[in-house]
């Protein structure tokens, strides 16, 4: 017998010998009776710091609109009285989520809460942009729950993001647009996540925790489907069949920032590509990554095609649909949701979110 091979059959041997009654060998963490609930590598550490600036918005920005307008505002929205209980609900969904991850980082680790700046003037507008903040949220957490060495903190957190989700579905009913116009919801980046929220903060505590993820130059969709202007979709409904606000061969006309540009709180973060020139589009949606060429390059803009085809072929369901995230790359690097932390290196701008339904 090769030497090589003795540890490992000690493992399993070990795994059988431990094994619970009615339970199957393997897993993570199966037989732990005392489980860790804290960052275990700077990756967690990181990681968690990340979610929990995340909770942290998601709770400013549920009260912030709830005190910006007035009874009547949501009223005129077709927004009632029990419609605003549950924006409040969902705040205080938030308190919970921020104490949870603010309890595993410990009370000397933890961020605190910042001043923020929305680009919101209506309620409509309100409630698009709720829509927008809660799904990089769920799909920057999507991106790094999997490879989180604490597993303990991973099971909390799936446990929070689960509602977040919830949320996300909520919004689109307030908007009255179909709630759920996918089969998967993707996974992106810590950097395509932080890329996507820093803006939106003006200043932090001076305690708070540095967060160590890239900001990538923003990205533009010039013609992006406004819901808030649409016909059709006045008032909220728990459901509303419609189709797509775009369509396969549509064109979208990019336009991006150069990198350096100071962003974040107190405009301590500066822009970064590690990128070549740009030459292709990739489009994160549900499973897939797909890339279409960059066309029409004239310094920092640029044309291309949105893709077609079916999540499983056969007339099953579209793949470009719902929660879609647009980068200009140097590169169509294949990725999975596993590994798509190897796009950051090829990301010369974005993402963008799409509004394609």
């Amino acid at each position: 017998m090769r030497p090589l091979l003795i540890p490992l059959i000690a493992g399993v041997c070990a795994e059988l010998a431990l094994a619970l009654p009615y339970t199957p060998v393997g897993g993570l963490d199966t037989n732990s009776s005392s489980p860790v609930y804290q960052p275990l590598s700077d990756f967690d550490y990181q990681s968690l710091n990340l979610a929990l600036y995340q909770e942290l918005i998601e709770l400013d920005l549920f009260h912030n609109g709830l005190a910006k307008f007035s009874v009547q505002d949501f009223e005129d929205a077709g927004l009632t009285a029990e419609d605003r209980y549950l924006i409040e609900f969902m705040a205080d969904q938030e308190v919970g989520h921020a104490t949870m991850v603010s309890n595993l980082l410990g009370p000397n680790n933890a961020s605190k809460s910042c001043e923020y700046s929305y680009p919101f003037e209506t309620v409509r507008e309100f409630i698009e942009f709720n829509e927008m903040v809660t799904r990089f949220g769920e799909s920057g957490t999507y991106g790094f729950l999997e490879h989180l060495n604490s597993r303990a903190a991973a099971q909390l957190l799936l446990q929070s993001i689960t509602t977040e989700a919830r949320q996300q579905m909520i919004f689109r009913q307030f908007e009255g647009i179909f709630p759920m116009p996918m089969w998967f919801v993707p996974a992106v980046t810590q950097s395509m996540q932080w890329t996507l929220m820093a803006p939106y903060i003006v200043s932090c505590p001076a305690e708070n925790n540095r967060v160590q993820f890239q900001n990538f130059p923003a990205l533009n969709i010039t013609n992006n489907p406004n819901v808030t202007e649409m016909s059709g979709f006045a008032e909220p409904a728990i459901t509303r069949n419609h189709s797509a606000f775009s369509a396969p061969g549509d064109t979208l006309y990019l336009s991006w920032e150069s990198p350096g540009k100071s962003v974040g709180p107190n405009n301590s973060y500066i822009t970064n590509t590690t990128a070549g020139s740009p030459q292709f589009v990739a489009w994160i949606s549900q499973l897939n990554t797909t890339y279409t060429p960059l066309t029409n390059v004239s310094g920092n803009s640029g044309q291309t095609t949105q893709p077609g085809g079916e999540i499983y072929g056969n007339h099953t369901f579209s793949t470009y649909n719902g929660t879609l995230f647009v980068l200009v790359t140097d590169s169509d690097l294949p990725v999975t949701p596993a590994n798509i932390s190897l796009m950051n290196q090829h990301v010369v701008a974005g993402p963008a979110l799409y509004q394609s339904g």
